[in-house]
């Protein structure tokens, strides 16, 4: 029994399509969004009187490639919405392995190795992306020293903010499934201008000389186009010559 007969509403190939393209592009925001937050925090605690640094760390330096990937799929979705028939499974196939791609990469394992060479590299370029527990950051190579010479612990702090990568691309992959299974039968680009029915036979309409030509030996020049052209172009044909009329009588 189908879904109508029981009382439900049947969604249509055109709104499975928009909210497909939904799920996937909210997928790739997600997984960009959250490996920009922080996942880690680096301590570093140098002799006294030193200050403490604590320096955060974000999931981009962590697993650069989960983003990498996200992006990519945001291409794959524009390629889905150009493409038709076996080119727009294709397209789903492709993005349903960025998807899984950029869940694995998220959810590799962050360790505490990873965290304090993000922050040393960050320390030592001057690109840190946190701040000292005294409230002032020395800057290039003396505070990469102060570093390099500092008892270091790491605290892993953005598991939630992982697992929301790890969601996002999941939701990657969902999209590119869906597509490699119903796209085919989507709209395309080019039918969306196009009326139900409507005949894509073009009919070339006379010119001024033309026309005045058939008038002056008593010919109808519509009688053509009324037999060689559609329906809905040939009602549209003699409002188009008349316009014509007007124009060559005002000249």
């Amino acid at each position: 029994m189908s879904g109508e007969g029981l009382g439900g509403v049947v969604p249509s190939e055109k709104t499975r399509f928009t909210l497909v393209l939904l799920l996937g592009a909210a997928g790739a925001g997600l997984v960009v969004f959250a490996v920009r937050q922080g996942w880690a925090q680096a301590v570093f605690t140098p002799p006294h009187p030193l200050p403490a640094e604590d320096i955060f760390v974000t999931g981009q330096q962590l697993v650069p490639l989960a983003s990498a990937l996200a992006l990519a799929a945001l291409a794959c979705l524009a390629a889905v919405i150009a493409t038709r028939s076996a080119a727009r499974r294709a397209a789903g196939v492709l993005l349903a392995v960025l998807g899984a791609g950029a869940a694995v990469a998220a959810a590799a394992g962050v360790t505490a190795a990873t965290v304090l060479s993000a922050a040393r590299a960050d320390a030592a370029t001057g690109a840190l992306g946190g701040s000292t527990t005294s409230g002032t950051s020395p800057g290039g190579a003396a505070h990469g020293i102060v570093i390099a010479g500092s008892a270091s612990r790491a605290v892993i702090t953005g598991a939630p903010w992982q697992a929301a990568a790890v969601c996002g691309g999941a939701a990657i992959v969902l999209a590119g499934l869906a597509t490699a299974w119903r796209g085919p039968g989507w709209p395309v680009m080019s039918a969306r201008f196009e009326r139900p029915g409507q005949s894509r036979t073009r009919v070339r309409l006379p010119d001024s000389a033309a026309m005045w030509e058939s008038l002056s030996r008593d010919v109808d020049p519509t009688k053509d186009l009324e037999d060689a052209a559609p329906k809905d172009v040939a009602d549209a044909a003699p409002k188009d010559l008349e316009d014509q009329r007007g124009g060559g009588a005002s000249g």
